[in-house]
């Protein structure tokens, strides 16, 4: 966040590099780099002589090379970026040569998503020297609920711990889809509002009582009757509550219950630290820790992994998803 931050001051303050090579398998960042130097290098009235949008799929290295050395017309500079680079990726070495002595009035933009090229070879030692190089790393789950405070409160806007856990839940760790969705919540609520996770039920449609966030919590407190009730309405609406996301989810969640069995420092902040999560689900880890000895945990863990074959239609083809997370269920709680 802190690199992109500074590469978009740069090319806001006209500090530009003859190449910016964005790779990485996170997409979002090498759109928004991209997009920001599409829109403010030039002018609208320079973009129709010098800016110019290729596709990977549709050009050579040749080409755009020979592209690249052309000159402005009445501009400072010309822009040309290469969409979908990685399907250059059979000859993005032949860069090389050009990367080695770039033209100093061309700005050039590689979006090279989901991969990165060789570090050990020649095309990312030079490009290092002579350009920008930002690698879009991917996020963990727990570094989620985070960024979409950060991204929040940029725009004036928070969120509540659990509202944060329910998007990341829902929507994964796709950065660009859980964009869309915060972009949708500020369309229709005012600046300054605190977001819920009733305000998610109501504007994106994820349920705020029957998700595999309360799922954990009804289990991590034995409440037996409320993780009934959400498995039963799991295996209602089995495509928008799929059985292998909740093992998954179940799966990370006893990994973590098990890490804090292991832990001297039991306190609400080393426990926060440790798991990687935020203070305000510590309570939630701690009381699942007393309620789920450790062989207990790691007999459910075990269980997890059969199940996880099984939702995956392994050894219990004939056997609906309802049928095999009620069992489950039974085999965590009893």
């Amino acid at each position: 966040m802190d690199e992109v931050k500074q590469l978009v001051s740069d090319i806001k303050n006209r500090n530009f590099k003859p190449i910016y090579f964005l790779m990485g398998e996170e997409p979002y960042y090498i759109d928004k780099v991209s997009d920001y130097i599409q829109e403010t290098v030039l002018t609208e009235e320079e973009r129709g002589f010098n800016q110019m949008v290729l596709y990977g799929r549709d050009v050579t290295i040749d080409e755009i090379v020979g592209n690249a050395k052309r000159f402005p017309m009445m501009a400072e500079y010309q822009v040309i970026i290469v969409k979908e680079a990685q399907d250059l990726s059979r000859t993005i070495e032949n860069l090389v040569e050009y990367a080695k002595n770039p033209q100093p009035s061309t700005i050039l933009v590689f979006n090279y998503k989901y991969k990165t090229i060789d570090k050990r070879k020649s095309l990312y030692k030079t490009l290092n020297k002579t350009a920008i190089v930002y690698e879009s790393k991917k996020l963990y789950d727990n570094q989620v609920p985070a960024w979409i405070n950060r991204v929040l409160a940029g725009k004036n806007y928070s969120i509540t711990p659990k509202g944060a856990q329910m998007l990341t839940e829902f929507l994964g760790t796709d950065l660009s889809k859980i964009s869309n969705e915060l972009d949708k919540l500020r369309i229709v609520l005012p600046e300054g509002t605190q977001i819920t996770p009733e305000l998610i039920e109501v504007n994106i449609g994820i349920s705020k009582d029957y998700n595999n966030f309360e799922l954990h919590k009804a289990i991590g407190y034995r409440d037996v009757v409320k993780a009934n009730k959400i498995i039963n309405y799991f295996g209602e609406n089995p495509k928008d509550n799929p059985m292998v996301l909740t093992v998954g989810f179940l799966y990370t969640y006893f990994s973590r219950v098990l890490h804090l069995h292991g832990l001297k420092d039991k306190s609400s902040r080393s426990v926060a630290a440790a798991l990687k999560i935020s203070p305000y689900f510590t309570e939630e880890y701690i009381v699942a820790a007393r309620n789920y000895p450790m062989k207990k945990v790691s007999a459910i863990i075990s269980d997890l992994r059969v199940f996880d074959v099984k939702g995956k239609g392994v050894g219990a083809n004939a056997v609906p998803q309802s049928d095999l997370l009620k069992e489950l269920m039974v085999r965590i709680m009893y």
